[in-house]
């Protein structure tokens, strides 16, 4: 998800979709530990995301903080 979309988001959106992207990324790990993991690149894609959606939430929370 680029980051562009991502601040266009409201912040009860931003949380949603967090949520969505920890939820899927449990489950990619759970699917390697047993050993039936297909899309090895999606985890790492994930992590980019989770950590995309946190610098967006901290850029807003400031600028609603100014």
């Amino acid at each position: 998800m680029k980051p562009s979309e991502l601040r266009e988001m409201s912040m009860e959106e931003l949380e949603e979709r967090l949520k969505e992207l920890h939820t899927e990324w449990r489950d990619l790990r759970f699917q390697d530990a047993v050993g039936t993991m297909t899309a090895t690149s999606r985890t790492r894609e994930i992590r980019k995301d989770i950590a995309r959606v946190h610098t967006i939430r901290t850029e807003k929370a400031n600028q609603a903080a100014s």
